[in-house]
């Protein structure tokens, strides 16, 4: 079994950054689609979406130029699961996005797994 150590905050930002780099690189429907549990939501504004959702709601989406993590904080929820919760910055082109964002990962089956999503533009 593994457990929640000291280091979860390097392992939840590797997980936000894997994503997010997933998306620069225009596969982020396939990484979401493998990384979401089956059950799981993204809260976006107006929308809750789930992971078939998410993942076709990145066809034919041009992918985001840069991103930047600020102010992350990491919140223990038992020894398999935690909140990685932060400020981000997204470009794309000419346009800029900034967004309170947190995601919820579950550990199971030998990986972290995102059950809840949720951005909120800052």
């Amino acid at each position: 079994m593994t457990e929640i150590t000291d280091d979860l905050p390097a392992i939840l930002l590797r997980e936000e950054h894997a994503g997010w780099k997933a998306i620069l690189e225009g596969r982020g429907g396939e990484h979401y689609a493998r990384a979401m549990t089956r059950d799981a939501l993204m809260i976006v504004e107006g929308a809750a979406i789930g992971r078939d959702g998410i993942a076709a709601s990145f066809a034919g989406v041009d992918p985001w130029d840069s991103y930047e993590i600020h102010e992350p904080a990491i919140i223990r929820l038992g020894d398999r699961a935690g909140t990685v919760a932060y400020r981000a910055i997204a470009r794309r082109g000419k346009d800029t996005v900034e967004l309170r964002m947190s995601t919820t990962y579950l550990y199971g089956g030998g990986s972290w797994h995102i059950a809840l999503h949720q951005q909120t533009p800052a």
